[in-house]
């Protein structure tokens, strides 16, 4: 799959391709519909398939400070994208000035001049260009000028999650941050993953026999609420088992919130420096500060045998 950043990375040769443009953050299940739609419809016709997303998230710009918490970050999405089949990401660079493009000129410069589209893929309630003013509709008046189709794919996925709502990001991020990554990983189709490099952290889980891959998330990562979760590590082209705690470390009066990972019954691991992932299977236990060393130590021997049969279970 081809990954350009910006439209000068396009080739100039580039022909003809089905487009779909959104966020995609995380690439949910409702997401993965129009994805695969268009996909489907770029094969149909004989070009290429292209998705154009955006970064930093619009929202940051448009209102400085809100960036939303993200689900996956870009090289994560096209590698999901890739699996769907795509065969280009494009990502935009998202700056004031190309939030002050007018729905008609965003049309001109990326879809007619740069990416020759034959038909556009989007959701019903998609808008673009300057203060959000173009849709579906207006999208399709330009393509009876410009030649190309647009189709409409209804993107609402219902599930368990969220007692019915309709599968979205800003519902994925609310479960995560709840806490619900079983939720979370319902909309998701996979479970929510957080990466970053692992660092030096107090060592204290080395101390107690519980060795933790310390990891320094990513900017805006949306991270799960405080407590112990079941899930997985992913280093250096291993995936363990592991207890995950998230949290501030009670118990010796921390104050940064962190993301450890113990990657069960493994002692002898040392992943200082490297780029890790850390996937979030379901919620054991809330944070929690203990009269005693050993009352913690007891509790952590629970988790992780509590940890260790939920994964036994979804493996």
């Amino acid at each position: 799959m081809q990954r350009w950043r910006g439209l000068e990375d396009i080739p100039e040769d580039w022909g003809r391709s089905v487009v779909t443009i959104g966020s995609y953050d995380g690439v949910h299940r409702g997401h993965q519909l129009i994805i695969r739609h268009a996909v489907d419809r770029a094969r149909e016709l004989g070009v290429p398939s292209v998705v154009v997303t955006f970064d930093p998230h619009p929202s940051e710009v448009v209102r400085p400070g809100s960036h939303p918490p993200l689900l996956a970050p870009h090289h994560r999405r096209a590698e999901l994208m890739a699996d769907l089949g795509v065969d280009a990401v494009l990502i935009l660079p998202f700056t004031t000035e190309f939030s002050k493009l007018s729905p008609a000129d965003f049309v001109v410069k990326v879809l007619v001049d740069k990416l020759h589209a034959r038909a556009v893929v989007e959701g019903p309630n998609f808008r673009f260009g300057h203060k959000a003013a173009g849709n579906v509709d207006f999208l399709a008046e330009q393509g009876k000028v410009y030649d190309y189709e647009v189709e409409v794919v209804d993107l609402y996925v219902t599930g368990e999650a969220g007692g019915g709502e309709p599968f979205s990001s800003t519902l994925t991020r609310r479960l995560v941050a709840e806490g619900d990554v079983a939720g979370a990983a319902e909309i998701l189709g996979r479970p929510h993953r957080v990466e970053g490099v692992v660092v030096r952290g107090a060592q204290r889980g080395r101390e107690l026999g519980f060795p933790t891959a310390n990891v320094e998330t990513l900017p805006h990562t949306a991270i799960p609420a405080d407590g112990v979760y079941a899930g997985w590590l992913h280093a250096q082209g291993e995936v363990m088992p592991a207890a995950i705690s998230v949290g501030t470390n009670p118990q010796f009066d921390g104050t940064e919130r962190t993301v450890e990972a113990y990657a069960i019954d493994r002692v002898s691991l040392d992943l200082y420096g490297l780029h890790v992932a850390v996937d979030f299977l379901a919620f054991v236990r809330g944070q929690a500060k203990f009269e005693s060393l050993e009352a913690l130590l007891e509790q952590m021997a629970e988790d992780v045998k509590r940890c260790r049969e939920l994964v036994a279970a979804a493996e």
